[in-house]
């Protein structure tokens, strides 16, 4: 529990047994069990801020429900917005960690990029996440709060696609983003459909089994980045432990289409032979290839390849049969790149290795 000694963090659990405990709770207090459910309706689907302002409950089932259960809220530490609606928020935890999550407008479509962890271990040498380290795995709360909290704002951020693209490696959180996903796509929950939420992840093995074992038609996007294994070594030391070849077996027996996310580093990965290499991968499972510009906020010292060598990069993988696009570069007038907002505001930590992380969270 993140707040309160004894509460039930109801934010915590999937709407199934959070609905099971209130409706349990409200019978035992003599309110009728459909109480629990009104309850419900204001965790996710029409979210309250607090259970004082559920004003279709009695007033003191409220101050009961306030004795027995937490709901506790992300504190909004800061907020940027880009000339092309792109929108980037800081979320103060009740530990004082700090979190990002990125609203991206297009058109009919609001895709919310949400974070699973304080910081992140795998250090990857062109990201601004790797430089700050890890602190710790978020709550599932947390993570789903992320969607929650910009729900309540004024003038509220409802988005139609989730992607699990924020700071942090999903996979090495899997216990809590297994719930995550269930509060998000439930009725009862977010509504959000399965298809419309993408995991994404450098290629932790457990967690692509994981998710692979799940029913429900949620989205994998794999963090290729390099083509073979020693350069992909240098730019993600991840693949020591996971292997890329290893990685692109798991993918071909996904059983859902598979999306390779392939950010352009001038000069590094983005040569003739990586195209040739990178198709052959795609094609061994059938995967989606999505060309990033490196984000002027990124780390190290990486230049963008330019648009012309993307446009060149793309074209050559669609002579080979892969199906490629090339990501739109958005907020780059503000700290959009991922962890670049949190990075600026905390003085930054030496990185841990991802061999002192821990195994995988899997359930």
């Amino acid at each position: 529990m993140s707040e309160g000694a004894n509460r039930v963090n109801v934010l915590d659990l999937a709407p199934a047994e959070a609905e099971q405990r209130l409706r349990d709770f409200a019978s035992a207090r003599g309110v009728g069990a459909y109480r629990g459910s009104q309850v419900l309706r204001h965790l996710w689907a029409a979210p309250a801020p607090g259970f004082q302002v559920m004003s279709d409950l009695p007033l003191a089932f409220r101050a009961e429900l306030e004795r027995a259960f937490a709901m506790p809220r992300l504190e909004l530490a800061d907020e940027q917005r880009s000339s092309d609606g792109t929108r980037k928020f800081l979320f103060r935890l009740h530990d004082g960690q700090t979190i990002e999550t990125v609203a991206i407008p297009d058109g009919d479509r609001v895709t919310l990029c949400i974070s699973s962890q304080a910081g992140c271990a795998l250090q990857c040498s062109f990201c601004a996440t790797g430089l700050m380290g890890f602190y710790r795995n978020l709550l599932p709360s947390e993570i789903a709060g992320q969607v929650r909290e910009l729900a309540l704002l004024p003038e509220p951020v409802r988005p139609t696609n989730i992607v699990f693209m924020g700071m942090g490696e999903p996979m090495m959180n899997w216990k809590a983003v297994d719930v995550v996903l269930t509060i998000l796509n439930d009725p009862k929950g977010c509504g959000i459909g399965a298809r419309h939420i993408t995991v994404s992840t450098v290629g932790v093995l457990p967690g692509i089994e994981a998710l692979a074992k799940r029913p429900e038609q949620f989205r994998l996007a794999i963090s290729v980045h390099a083509p073979t294994d020693e350069l992909r070594r240098m730019l993600m030391p991840v693949n020591i432990k996971f292997p890329l070849e290893q990685v692109i077996d798991a993918a071909a027996t996904f059983s859902r289409r598979v999306t390779f996310e392939y950010v352009m580093l001038g000069g590094v990965n983005d040569q003739p032979a990586h195209v040739t290499e990178l198709a052959r991968l795609a094609k061994r499972c059938g995967a989606f290839v999505n060309l990033i510009p490196l984000h002027p906020g990124g780390a190290g010292s990486y230049t963008p390849t330019s648009p012309d060598g993307i446009r060149r990069f793309a074209a050559g993988l669609a002579k080979h049969g892969v199906e490629v696009a090339v990501r739109k570069s958005r907020g780059t007038d503000i700290a959009a790149a991922c962890g670049q907002l949190r990075v600026e505001r905390l003085r930054r930590r030496p990185p841990r290795p991802a061999d002192q992380h821990g195994e995988v969270d899997v359930a």
